[in-house]
């Protein structure tokens, strides 16, 4: 904890190695923010299905999103934002109160199987459509949504935590489909970066190119606060070190360390130093969106999504 106080992180993610009871979560959460002195955020990947960090007894197990979104049809986005106003009731009660969702990547059918099933729709309408009712769900539950993966992983074909991908789509596809769900969703928080390369518009994954990180604030108009996806994911080469500071050279706020390796978190820090004057602008704009829970039927609303049947 001594080092968080030194370095003093702009939040905590969680993984299940981390939780093991309610007792014992809400403990971490409230640790982690005295470490640093302040009500830092602390974020989940709780997106329902296999990516779920929190699972029974303790919360829902969730379907996975593009199962729900084509089980459901016209029913789904009822559904969507349902599953996210409970997952917020679920984390706000332990501490937490930031979700990396809603994931706002195009599904295709050559998606990699290690992102397809999390894909909320097929085709730019349905994505947007479900993702701004997981956001409406996650806002209302008092919880701070990271849209992903921006500028848009849907044409992936490898695992980027293994390898790096390698998308050859025309510019004109990536204009129309990938980057054009992101751009309703211009005006969120907080965002996080993919690590793909697009062939017709760099040779560098999106995380750690200037072209891409200036396309996210120019073309899809994204304000918020950018952070990259875990830089510990071997989409990207070098060391932690190297790929942080490459991240923010690149124009990135943040950059997201998920493996607990403290001496890498120290390099890390080493390498990076505290935000920018522009980076913590973005950083308290997006805390001031952090609200109190609205009020409602938790029960009512559960009876009415277990009502749909997925």
């Amino acid at each position: 904890m001594d080092l968080y106080n030194e370095i003093q992180p702009f939040g905590f993610i969680l993984f299940a190695r981390n939780l093991e009871t309610p007792a014992q979560i809400q403990r971490l959460c409230a640790d982690l923010r005295a470490s640093v002195g302040w009500e830092a955020p602390v974020f989940i990947d709780q997106e329902g299905g296999r990516v779920q960090r929190l699972r029974p007894p303790f919360v829902r197990q969730w379907t996975p999103p593009l199962d729900m979104a084509e089980q459901l049809g016209a029913s789904a986005e009822r559904a969507f934002y349902l599953m996210a106003r409970l997952i917020a009731h679920e984390l706000r009660a332990l501490g937490i109160d930031g979700n990396c969702i809603p994931t706002l990547d195009v599904a295709r059918k050559e998606t990699h199987a290690v992102l397809r099933n999390r894909c909320y729709g097929s085709d730019v309408t349905t994505v947007v459509r479900h993702g701004q009712a997981v956001s409406k769900g996650l806002v209302e539950g008092g919880v701070l949504p990271v849209i992903k993966h921006m500028p848009g992983h849907g044409l992936a074909t490898l695992d980027s935590h293994l390898d790096v991908p390698r998308v050859s789509a025309t510019e004109e596809t990536l204009h129309a489909v990938d980057f054009a769900a992101f751009q309703p969703f211009s005006d969120m928080p907080l965002g996080m970066s993919a690590h793909l390369i697009f062939e017709a518009l760099t040779d560098q994954p999106a995380t750690i190119s200037p072209d891409m990180v200036a396309l996210i604030r120019n073309e899809i108009g994204f304000g918020g606060l950018l952070m990259t996806d875990d830089i510990s994911m071997e989409a990207l080469s070098g060391t932690v070190a190297e790929r942080g500071a490459a991240a923010l050279a690149a124009g990135c706020d943040v950059v997201l360390h998920c493996n607990g390796d403290l001496t890498e978190m120290r390099a890390l820090w080493e390498a990076i130093g505290p935000m920018t004057e522009a980076a913590q602008a973005r950083a308290e704009a997006a805390i001031a969106t952090r609200r109190a829970p609205t009020p409602v039927d938790i029960a009512g609303l559960a009876a009415e999504f277990d009502a749909l049947d997925v």
